[in-house]
């Protein structure tokens, strides 16, 4: 009981100073900016394909009129163009904004990876400034009824397999989304501190997130304090790390935009923040299942001490390590893949991938969240096992279910072999 009100002593303080965060910190929106019209920062809206004609190649590229996907490299493929044969004249509709209604035609060359087809719903982007023929341009196919069904078959499995604790998980999940939009990216875009703001969101995530799927018990206060302890070695190792290899943040076409929009933001201390909030969904399944752990150990047999739960939960806890390391690996590789490949056809030495910013960002942020993680298993065990053997010794009751000895024979002497001794 002792070690609880301990527990209760850490955990109080720090959810109010959580709350204190979110208050403090709380954006009034993200800051508002003049659109560039370039990548994501550009005025979309919904179309159909209405109609789709062959038209001749030859006759398209002599008219101007721009094809679909990226033109940057038209003057280069105009030759290609010329012998192509037949393209795709598209006729595109217009379906949302002030000019729900208006048409407009995309030409497909024959070589391009996305083809448009009649009936197709897709994704428009606006240019006010550009000449009215060449307002309106595709830019992607609409998704948003093949993603919708997916989240429902997800939910439905979810709430079908883990009943109320499913249905809390989603409800959870919802919620982290909401502070994820609604405090960490406009409070960042606002000028706060990233690694600040990542702290009190993640923070708020795991605290909500942890007690309302696995309810307020001693359990989960064990989890959550092993997740924070873990947290705070990779805040700690990422920002030395980061400092330390001199990266940036800033590597790609999207941070670069984000920078030039706001270049107030600390683009390194963003990197931090993507590392904590990306370390903490998988820090809750490590800690929570060795906790789990630990108490069932501990209902299985009420009589093992705090160093047998340990050294039991720690055998479970390394088969989890194995695996988690190993997902955490594979899944950056597999979203990394294309770049990999490029290195690859340059014929790039290891140390000459690894070496450059793009990649030793993500293996900084990769193994900083997986040395946090490996923390974390040692950590949560010996905090459920002390806490766990205190609260519920078990020894009584195990005492009662020893066999008592038949009447007419005699009890063997304590610490004998069961022999009688002679007089």
């Amino acid at each position: 009981m002792h070690l609880r009100k301990v527990i209760a002593a850490v955990l109080i303080p720090f959810a109010a100073a959580v709350v204190v965060g979110l208050v403090v910190l709380w954006p009034g929106g993200a800051p508002g900016h003049e659109r560039t019209g370039v990548g994501f920062d550009r005025q979309t809206q919904q179309a159909t394909v209405t109609k789709v004609d062959e038209v001749d190649c030859k006759s398209v590229n002599a008219s101007g009129v721009p094809p679909t996907g990226d033109t940057s490299t038209a003057e280069g493929s105009s030759a290609q163009q010329q012998e192509s044969g037949t393209c795709k004249k598209a006729t595109v509709r217009v379906d949302t904004g002030k000019d729900k209604g208006r048409t407009f035609t995309e030409i497909v060359q024959p070589d391009s990876s996305r083809q448009l087809e009649q009936g197709q719903e897709v994704i428009v982007a606006y240019a006010p400034d550009a000449p009215k023929e060449l307002q309106y341009s595709v830019t992607d196919v609409n998704r948003r009824l093949p993603m919708a069904l997916l989240a429902g078959i997800f939910a439905l499995a979810v709430v079908v397999v883990g009943r109320m604790r499913g249905l809390m998980a989603l409800i959870s999940l919802a919620i982290s989304f909401l502070i994820l939009t609604f405090f960490i990216l406009p409070a960042i875009l606002q000028g706060s501190n990233p690694l600040v703001v990542a702290v009190v969101g993640a923070s708020a995530i795991m605290l909500i997130a942890l007690y309302m799927c696995h309810g307020l018990s001693a359990r989960t206060s064990v989890a959550v304090l092993g997740t924070l302890l873990s947290l705070l070695l990779i805040g700690l190792l990422g920002s030395l790390f980061i400092d330390w290899a001199a990266l940036t943040g800033n590597t790609d076409d999207n941070t670069g935009l984000i920078h030039g929009l706001y270049p107030s933001i600390d683009m390194s201390g963003l990197l931090l923040a993507g590392v904590i909030i990306g370390s903490l969904g998988v820090l809750d399944d490590v800690t929570v299942t060795q906790t789990s752990a630990v108490w069932e150990l501990h209902e299985a047999n009420p009589t093992m001490g705090w160093r047998g739960l340990y050294r039991a939960g720690i055998r479970i806890g390394r088969d989890h390590i194995a695996s988690v390391v190993n997902t955490l690996v594979l899944a950056y590789a597999g979203a990394a893949l294309p770049l990999l490949l490029l290195f690859s056809i340059a014929q790039s030495s290891v140390g000459t991938v690894a070496n450059s910013e793009l990649v030793a960002e993500e293996i900084v942020r990769t193994l900083v969240g997986s040395i946090g993680l490996v923390a974390s298993v040692p950590v949560t065990t010996a905090l459920a096992a002390v806490v766990v053997s205190a609260d519920r010794p078990g020894s009584p009751a195990s005492a009662e279910q020893q066999p008592q000895p038949q009447p007419g024979t005699r009890a063997p002497l304590r610490g004998g072999s069961g022999r009688r001794r002679k007089h």
